[in-house]
């Protein structure tokens, strides 16, 4: 691939790139590589799906609010 330099692909390409001749050169087992991808990725995903369950909380809180709050006053 050639991408512009310093772009934003550049420096991802190039940090892949490192990370992967980093486990060639220790001469690191394919199934550990593929551990670590795959543990990296759950770790992400984890973060991800905490993330989506803290802003669906807050989500269903406001609901909770405007729908008090938007009740009509019975006194």
């Amino acid at each position: 691939m050639n991408y512009k330099p310093y772009s934003q692909e550049w420096h991802r390409h190039r940090y892949l790139k490192e990370a992967i001749d980093k486990y060639l050169d220790d001469g690191t087992d394919p199934s550990v590589i593929v551990d670590d991808i795959a543990d990296i990725l759950h770790v992400r995903s984890e973060a991800a799906y905490r993330e989506f369950n803290r802003i669906n909380q807050i989500e269903h809180y406001i609901t909770a609010v405007k729908e008090t709050c938007s009740q009509p006053n019975t006194d």
